[in-house]
């Protein structure tokens, strides 16, 4: 309708602009009016006026209305079926009292779920109450009783895990220090009992040597005060020892007759240093008179700890006698870097007494060869530290000194004049 109007004030403006050869003061109401009253707008008024507005009269344009169509009903929206109320749905309207309903404020998507909607009736649930203490099964039922034994072990292993979180926290406060533990030292045996207990405990299928461990109060950055010396074992050495002797002339067939392995003058020298002899013995001797031709092999004989030494008795004219006492049992100790002596004083075939009388015999020569420059007077004081004995295979068991010094004034009265 409103298009109609529009194109019927086109028409007559275009006639009244060519009729007259001048443009006229036109009025024109366009109105664009729905078919729904609620929709109607009021229309907008546009006025031209030009300079010819005072030499011709404007005509007036009547406007024309025309009766609102009415709106047909369908029978669905006279005889609504009651929508479901979701919660997130907004309020619908109740129907009037005519049975119709207003659709005003209402959107798009309402009337949509209004009109595809399905009618649900209500339900209604019975109502819950709480069960009271008369109501529940007798005390002595059998659901009682499994119930309350879960409620006990429940409460109880509650508790002891109460108490057991109190308990660490009793023992380990916060913040604590927990000390080390300290090893326990083994007790101290006498000299006896310990040469025992090395028998009973040596179970190799060899016969095992037992060995004395003395460790001394020196410092070992101090050379001077190094300790070394010989002992001549009463029942002999626990291991055979292999010498060679350099020597010529008359002292050359002596060693060969006192047992020696290998005997030799220049000629060995030369064998050694050229590297045809390589000299595997566990002793060297030599006389003075070889003593300045062991030049060209005393590197390599200082390696093996086989240079004659005269404080070892190894550089001697005695020749003979020397390798009568090391048949007899006399063997070497010197102190280690860590202020430790080893010594082995037989095999664990010895009787009692005869490991005895050598373990005296080795104490009285460390006695002998305690160094001048220590500070402390007696025996053993600030000197002998510590004394362990063992066997090859077995543990090493703490000695007592006072015993150990018994033992060495014993050897000192029967073999010492």
């Amino acid at each position: 309708m409103s298009a109609l109007k529009l194109l019927l004030s086109e028409t007559r403006r275009h006639y009244l602009t060519k009729h007259f050869h001048s443009p006229l003061p036109l009025t024109i109401h366009r109105s664009l009016s729905s078919s729904n009253e609620s929709d109607s707008k009021p229309p907008p008024t546009t006025t031209t006026t030009t300079t010819t507005a005072t030499r011709f009269n404007s005509v007036p344009i009547q406007p024309v209305s025309y009766p609102v169509k009415p709106k047909e009903t369908s029978p669905q929206q006279t005889q609504p079926s009651e929508p479901p109320l979701p919660p997130s749905e907004p309020q619908i309207p109740a129907p009037s009292a005519d049975g119709a309903q207003s659709r005003q404020g209402w959107t798009r998507e309402d009337i949509r779920y209004v009109k595809d909607g399905p009618s649900i009736a209500p339900v209604s649930y019975p109502i819950k109450v709480a069960p009271l203490p008369d109501d529940k099964a007798p005390a002595g039922s059998e659901e009682m009783e499994i119930e309350r034994r879960k409620i006990e072990a429940e409460d109880k292993l509650h508790r002891k895990i109460v108490r057991a979180a109190e308990e660490e926290k009793m023992k380990v406060p916060f913040p604590m220090l927990i000390k080390p533990k300290q090893k326990e030292k083994p007790p101290v045996f006498d000299l006896n009992e310990a040469i025992r207990q090395v028998k009973a405990s040596a179970k190799a299928k060899f016969d095992e040597s037992v060995e004395l461990h003395v460790r001394l109060g020196i410092d070992p950055k101090r050379t001077e005060l190094a300790v070394r010396g010989t002992v001549i074992l009463p029942h002999g050495a626990p291991k055979a020892v292999s010498v060679a002797v350099f020597a010529e002339g008359a002292e050359a067939e002596e060693a060969k007759a006192a047992g020696a392995d290998i005997v030799g003058g220049k000629e060995l020298i030369e064998e050694v240093a050229s590297g045809n002899n390589k000299l595997k013995v566990d002793k060297c001797f030599s006389t003075p008179g070889m003593a300045p031709h062991l030049g060209k092999i005393a590197q390599y004989l200082r390696k093996r700890r086989l240079m004659p030494d005269k404080k070892l008795g190894t550089l001697t004219s005695d020749i003979g006698g020397q390798l009568k006492e090391l048949r007899q049992g006399r063997v070497e100790f010197k102190m280690e870097s860590k202020s430790i002596l080893h010594l082995g004083v037989g095999k664990v075939s010895y009787t009692e007494e005869s490991l005895r009388e050598n373990i005296g015999a080795f104490m009285n020569a460390v006695l002998l060869a305690k160094p001048a420059g220590l500070k402390k007077t007696s025996k053993y004081a600030g000197y002998v530290l510590s004394v362990d004995i063992c066997s090859t295979m077995g543990p090493g068991l703490p000695v007592s000194i006072q015993s150990l010094s018994k033992a060495a004034d014993n050897y000192k009265k029967v073999h010492v004049v």
